[in-house]
């Protein structure tokens, strides 16, 4: 039964150290608070799976949380480069980090592979890529009808997967309107999903017509954290947070530049703080 509750809550009772765990949000709707809460409370040695890990895993990699990354493209959206996860993969500071990568179609099939309780995926992918040369996981298989060779990669099944969302219903029923990325497989292939959402509403009347519902048996909590996405968007709440993607990058160059503002907007903040910075943006909405 799906659990109303603190974030603070949500995250002690289904995050645990070691656990193989999904921050999910495609550009937009990526569950920051989530994270951030994960920081404060100190989770280690933690499997990290996203598509485009983007901050919220520079900074969970550059706060020594990560033993291993399952991602598609490491980088700052529009910017450049994780330096953070750069310095982990390059010095290994603060510490040896692991990666797996992909390719976004195989990250997909992958997540869809774990939600429907098979084994892998199988596609059509990685044909020339050079993927296949680092990563032991992507396999190849014939189809046993064509006879034509096909991309096989182990299906994703995270211990735990943290999303964001626009509204919850008083039954505890999710729904995400706009881009809505890969967050139902995400949620589908855990054994356990806790969703932050911007409010509880009594019904999902009109509805965006690109939306999707996710009924409150899928889901073990929820935490409503307006603001929760933020420095990404909600789509009819509040705008992307460019400036702050841009900063990042100076900010993430220096190691304690870093750890200063990691001090000061995660470790010392609380949640609700997530509110009081979206108020331009909501307004730019």
């Amino acid at each position: 039964m799906v659990k109303f509750c603190s974030l603070a809550e949500a995250l002690a009772e289904n995050l645990v150290d070691g656990d193989t765990v999904a921050f999910e949000g495609f550009t937009h709707l990526i569950p920051h608070a989530a994270a951030h809460e994960a920081i404060r409370q100190g989770r280690q040695e933690l499997t990290l799976i996203r598509m485009t890990p983007d901050l919220v895993y520079d900074q969970m990699v550059g706060m020594g949380m990560a033993k291993k990354l399952i991602f598609s493209y490491l980088g700052n959206p529009g910017v450049g480069l994780l330096r953070r996860c750069r310095d982990a993969l390059e010095n290994c500071y603060p510490r040896v980090v692991e990666i797996e990568e992909h390719s976004h179609a195989g990250m997909a099939n992958a997540y869809e592979a774990g939600a429907a309780g098979l084994p892998f995926a199988v596609f059509r992918g990685y044909r020339g890529a050079g993927l296949t040369e680092v990563n032991p996981n992507i396999r190849s298989v014939t189809c046993p009808f064509t006879g034509e060779p096909l991309a096989a990669v182990p299906a994703l099944r995270p211990d735990v997967t943290f999303i964001h969302a626009q509204k919850a219903n008083r039954k505890g029923d999710v729904l995400v309107e706009g881009i809505v990325g890969i967050q139902k497989e995400a949620v589908l292939a855990a054994k356990r999903a806790v969703v932050t959402v911007e409010e509880v509403v009594e019904d999902f009347a009109g509805v965006h017509p690109n939306c999707c519902v996710l009924p409150h048996w899928t889901i073990r909590a929820i935490a409503v954290v307006p603001g929760g996405a933020h420095p990404s968007y909600a789509h009819g709440y509040y705008a992307r947070d460019n400036a702050t993607y841009l900063e990042w990058d100076h900010v993430a160059a220096d190691r304690e530049s870093f750890r200063a503002w990691m001090k000061k907007h995660v470790l010392d903040a609380k949640p609700e703080v997530f509110a009081s910075r979206v108020g331009h943006l909501r307004r730019a909405a």
